[in-house]
């Protein structure tokens, strides 16, 4: 690479950073705005009805053959499981319980069970500084919660919204790890991407069968202008981004949108959601992005 290229690819790396991180950021409240007259079942179902489509057309337009070689199938349906049918389950609903902003710090901490399950099952090591880290920013999710819990007219409601996001942190954690595996090491990021998305709109169409009925569809343009938005900037083209980035800047310093993410994400619901702030929650958001800086400063590549 020339001297003149080395600019342009770093200026490129810091412009694919900015984007991923302002549009993962900005997903969370559009979300909130897609909890409506139709049900969340019915609503995913929509967004990943568009990505799988769009993430055919991508691997169309890359051509990129969409099999995958044996075993790939069974772990892009553990995916679709995982991630696209129980983790955004979660997500939606508990954004009815909690504000946008909030669930995103709370999925910030998506490295901490990571890096455990990553652990236990491809053997791979935890430093004692990403353990400090994930504590000092474990502390500072505990002051925003305890923030929201004394503001909430109902504290059960917000403890719920809590327990949905967690478990839909775990969720999404066993789909990571399960696609950092050496048989997802062998299939083709895309490939794989659109198979477990499909895997996943399957899954949820049973699932909205069984529990929501019939389809239900909002007429409203502003929610599929959501359900669009949501399929194609937030679960279609962040990925080529995203990757791109892990070549250009290494798989750690790109980890870092996942610290610049929820502060968009609480910008955001503090302009739009009318967050309330307070000095316990901003010591709180302060020491979770400390946490975070911390924790990932262990496992820079």
């Amino acid at each position: 690479m020339g001297p003149a290229a080395a600019p342009a690819s770093r200026a490129g790396a810091i412009l694919s950073f900015a984007i991923i991180s302002v549009v993962w950021g900005s997903t969370w409240l559009v979300i909130k705005d897609q909890i409506s007259v139709v049900p969340p079942a019915w609503t995913i179902t929509w967004r990943f009805v568009v990505a799988g489509a769009a993430m055919v057309l991508l691997a169309a337009v890359r051509r990129e053959p969409l099999r995958l070689p044996p075993g790939g199938q069974s772990l892009a349906a553990l995916v679709g499981l995982t991630q696209f049918l129980a983790n955004y389950h979660f997500v939606y609903h508990s954004e009815a319980y909690l504000t946008s902003g909030l669930v995103a710090v709370l999925y910030a901490l998506l490295m901490v069970p990571n890096a455990i399950l990553s652990a236990v099952v491809l053997g791979t090591r935890v430093t004692g500084r990403f353990l400090a880290g994930s504590a000092v920013a474990v502390a500072g999710i505990a002051l925003l919660l305890l923030h929201e819990i004394r503001l909430a007219p109902a504290a059960d409601q917000v403890w719920l919204g809590i327990v949905l996001s967690l478990a839909g942190l775990l969720c999404a954690s066993c789909a990571n790890v399960a696609q950092a595996t050496p048989r997802a090491a062998a299939c083709g990021t895309i490939p794989f991407i659109t198979w477990a998305m499909l895997w996943g709109v399957l899954f949820e169409t049973v699932w909205a069968l069984a529990t929501a009925g019939p389809p239900v569809i909002d007429p409203r343009p502003a929610y599929w202008g959501g359900v669009v938005y949501l399929a194609i900037f937030g679960s279609v083209l962040p990925f080529p981004l995203y990757f791109k980035l892990i070549r250009d800047m290494g798989a750690g310093r790109a980890a870092y949108t996942s610290v610049v993410t929820p502060i968009v994400a609480m910008i955001l619901s503090t302009l739009f959601e009318g967050y309330h702030w307070t000095l316990l929650a901003a010591a709180g958001s302060v020491l979770a992005m400390v946490g975070l800086l911390i924790a990932l400063s262990a496992r820079r590549t």
